[in-house]
């Protein structure tokens, strides 16, 4: 009896296999490049917010600060599952090592934990904009801004390590084909053949408090400036601030739609198959949409590029002579103007 303790306390399985979406298998180039396409598109518009952030002054404020890190996190999250799926699409099921299956889990987690505290802080600072602009400049800075970007990262660090650290006391002697294309806990969790029950209310523990508490933050944030902007005197101001919001508001239901119906449910068991799906939109989806719904429709990200390729075109120019140069610069200042002696 004591032996067979022994043996089921031992982790006997150190490799996993990936299943991704075997009924679509035989498609598998045509998805390689679609996800492609869609992976290259999220990560370059992402590191064009964060490239232009830090480049242009006029954008360095808290909401864009607070910008370039959901970006930055962004991309960390699409890089942790991406690859793999691309992958699987080129040749079908992947193996991947425990440590390194453990290791995706938490990146995926950690990122995903700072994304949704990262949308909590940036609905409080947009309701501070539109609902209180005389106390915004006294409340939020660029200190207050660095600050809560580094209060989300940690706290999602010491959250996400607790689960993974119980995950990894976990012992796997069965079955160990994870029906997903990336490391998700859920599936983990079910392959286990220890009690995994402590496990599944601690998962739904965090996904409550990550979810559910910035979910709420949320709704009420954009609550308020919903009812700010009806009380707007102009019907063109209203128009353009409900047509911005709606457009954030699109984000936001696709991905706390798709992490409620994964995560906040106390059994994993029977909607696998769904969860693949749902975790599909978060990963692809919402990171294709949201650098054009976000900042990329924004005039000041709009200006600050034009100005980019501007000094660019410039530096070209200096490379023809001085006088090309001095052109250039009149003919932008023309433009500017919109009139030029003939």
């Amino acid at each position: 009896m004591e032996i067979n303790m022994e043996v089921r306390n031992e982790t006997t399985i150190q490799e996993f296999i990936l299943e991704g979406f075997p009924a679509i298998q035989y498609l598998g180039n045509i998805f390689f490049l679609m996800h492609l396409l869609a992976y290259l598109a999220s990560i370059t518009g992402n590191m064009v917010i964060i490239t232009i952030t830090w480049a242009d002054h006029r954008l360095q404020t808290p909401m864009y600060i607070l910008l370039s890190t959901f970006s930055f996190s962004e991309c960390c999250l699409i890089t942790t599952v991406i690859p793999k799926l691309l992958s699987i699409f080129l040749s079908g099921r992947q193996t991947i090592s425990f440590t390194s299956c453990l290791t995706q889990a938490f990146s995926f987690l950690f990122f995903g934990s700072i994304i949704f505290f990262l949308m909590a802080v940036m609905s409080l600072d947009r309701y501070l904009a539109i609902c209180k602009p005389l106390h915004y400049p006294a409340i939020m800075n660029l200190r207050v801004s660095f600050l809560l970007a580094f209060f989300c990262n940690a706290l999602s660090f010491i959250l996400i390590t607790g689960l993974v650290f119980e995950v990894s006391q976990l012992s796997f002697c069965g079955p160990n084909v994870i029906s997903h294309f990336f490391c998700d806990l859920g599936s983990l969790i079910h392959l286990s053949c220890s009690d995994t029950g402590s496990v599944e209310i601690y998962v739904l523990f965090l996904a409550l408090l990550v979810i559910l508490i910035s979910l709420i933050l949320t709704i009420i944030a954009y609550s308020n400036i919903v009812v700010t902007i009806v009380r707007l005197p102009s019907a063109k101001e209203r128009q353009k601030a409900f047509s911005t919001c709606s457009s954030h508001l699109i984000v936001l239901s696709l991905m706390y739609g798709s992490y409620v119906f994964i995560y906040m449910k106390p059994k994993q068991t029977n909607r696998l198959d769904s969860n693949r799906e749902a975790a599909l939109v978060n990963t692809v989806v919402t990171p294709l949409l949201n650098p054009v719904i976000y900042t990329l429709w924004n005039k000041q990200v709009h200006q600050a590029l034009r100005d980019a390729l501007s000094r660019v075109r410039l530096q070209k120019q200096s490379f023809g002579g001085p006088q090309q140069a001095l052109d250039f610069l009149e003919d932008n200042s023309c433009k500017r103007r919109k009139s030029c002696l003939p």
